[in-house]
């Protein structure tokens, strides 16, 4: 089945390449005895069919851009090595650095930055540092109360929003959480609406306290606003993920505690104002889960040493 599909991939066959993905976003291990079948025929997009793969596979995407002969396909073949997390496709990255591959210098963004596109870094003392968890649960949408005289965003006056509530004495959230480093309540919030043109910034405690950040800058486009009521439904827990890939920033059900983010663009961790490094991912409120017309998705990151979190948005 899965040599076909790949063959129908090759062909660019669309409801293929979806058929694929799907098993790379439910179990990637399946595809890992056919990724090199997959690179013989010069698939080399979507990234993430790449997840599982083993350190043949690996070895040849870096051979292939050691060798030089195809410096277009650079930047397809760093986010391939990005997502395999792979310790063969970290040390050829960091070679990289200083040893800049051909076609580099048409790169955007530096050679490393490529590894937050599968949720890591390298921190400021050299060692790896993982952005996402391994395991993830389906949030739920519930209806919550209006908060009397609750706090308003400073820019737009609407009601702010508790984005996420949680406890890491649930056993399920600090699991989720683990990899953050996290101990106590999170609570995460922020203003719907202006959370959309810009990345918005809070100061929490493991006290479940939150307050808005006062750095945050207005975006200058953002013009004069109206007060918008913030959404009714809040996440809660519900059940885990096969795996930490299936969250959906497109679907109803999308919503997911913990795993990976589904960027509708490019990565966008948000970096840590208080110490400049990325943040960790918490989870995605998607809107089709906030409203029957929603659309887009709310991303969550937290940093702990700094006691920062803070909220970003994409949509098509």
């Amino acid at each position: 089945m899965i040599e076909e599909l790949i063959e129908r991939v090759a062909a660019e066959d669309d409801e293929a390449i979806e058929e694929l993905s799907a098993i790379a976003d439910t179990d990637p291990g399946r595809l890992t005895p056919h990724l090199g079948h997959l690179l013989d025929r010069d698939v080399l997009c979507p990234a993430t069919l790449y997840r599982a793969a083993g350190a043949d596979v690996v070895h040849r995407v870096i051979e292939r851009i050691d060798g030089g002969r195809t410096p277009d396909d650079l930047n397809q073949l760093l986010v391939i090595l990005a997502h395999t997390a792979h310790p063969l496709a970290e040390s050829a990255m960091r070679r990289w650095t200083t040893q800049p591959p051909a076609g580099a210098d048409e790169l955007h963004i530096s050679v490393l930055s490529y590894a937050e596109e599968s949720g890591w870094t390298i921190g400021p003392d050299g060692s790896r540092r993982d952005l996402c968890g391994g395991i993830a649960y389906q949030w739920t949408m519930r209806e919550t109360p209006r908060r009397a005289d609750g706090p308003t965003c400073p820019w737009c006056a609407s009601p702010l929003w508790i984005a996420a509530d949680l406890d890491t004495t649930e056993p399920a959230v600090g699991a989720a959480l683990a990899h953050t480093g996290w101990s106590g309540r999170l609570t995460i919030e922020t203003c719907h609406f202006c959370a959309c043109y810009t990345t918005l910034y809070s100061q929490v405690t493991p006290a479940g306290a939150t307050t808005w950040w006062p750095g945050n800058t207005r975006p200058s486009y953002l013009g004069s606003t109206e007060p918008e009521d913030p959404p009714t439904l809040a996440p809660v827990l519900g059940p885990a993920r096969e795996s930490p890939y299936q969250a959906s920033a497109w679907d109803r059900g999308g919503s997911t505690l913990g795993g990976s983010p589904d960027w509708i663009q490019d990565s966008a961790h948000a970096d840590c104002p208080g110490c400049h490094q990325p943040m960790d991912y918490v989870g995605l409120v998607g809107g089709a889960d906030l409203d029957e017309y929603g659309e887009g998705a709310y991303y969550l990151h937290l940093h702990r040493p700094c006691g920062f979190a803070a909220v970003n948005y994409q949509q098509s």
